[in-house]
């Protein structure tokens, strides 16, 4: 069952996930925010310098269609636009939004990963397994188990998982035998 209720999850995740993604692209469409004429004008005589923004097509991005109001009056107009420099900008809003909802929809799917694992995992494994075989005594010799032996009473679905769950079990039972054997006993194995 809780297999079940985890596709399920997923897949309306992914669906949702979809459907930003479709918005997003439909709404992508080239709007103001996407193309600029930025005009970089430095000091002049008595003038500060600044930056001017305007939505202005490409063949209009120069200074005398993008710096407003213009600072200087007369024959000094050419002279400060000659200094500024003027760049034609373009970006796709839309690519930036679609990129945005992917790297959120993955950290999502890692977030709900980690719960799965934290909280999900353990419950679920007491209720297939039992407390009793997932807490080992300490007293249990090294080579007494055979991992991959005798796994009748667990059901057929889990055999896989059951059997990694003895070999994760005999490994930490030999970590913690060279433990006592080299702090305690002072001892090293061979």
């Amino acid at each position: 069952m809780s297999h079940v209720c985890i596709n399920v999850c997923i897949q309306l995740y992914l669906l949702v996930c979809f459907l930003m993604i479709l918005s997003a692209e439909i709404s992508a469409a080239k709007n103001a925010e996407d193309i600029r004429c930025k005009c970089i004008c430095p000091p002049y005589k008595d003038v500060n310098g600044k930056i001017y923004n305007q939505n202005v097509s490409l063949k209009d991005c120069n200074c005398l269609h993008v710096v407003k109001p213009m600072p200087v009056e007369g024959k000094d107009v050419e002279a400060y636009c000659l200094h500024c420099e003027c760049r034609y900008e373009e970006r796709s809003s839309g690519t930036i939004k679609v990129t945005i909802i992917v790297y959120l929809s993955l950290l999502g799917l890692l977030l709900l990963y980690m719960v799965y694992l934290t909280l999900l995992e353990p419950t679920l494994k007491r209720r297939l397994f039992g407390h009793s075989q997932l807490i080992q005594s300490d007293d249990d010799d090294v080579g007494d188990r055979q991992p991959f032996g005798n796994t009748r009473d667990v059901p057929s679905h889990s055999n896989v998982l059951n059997k990694v769950e003895h070999a994760q079990q005999r490994w930490w039972r030999q970590v913690q035998e060279q433990r006592k054997s080299v702090f305690d006993r002072h001892v090293v194995l061979s």
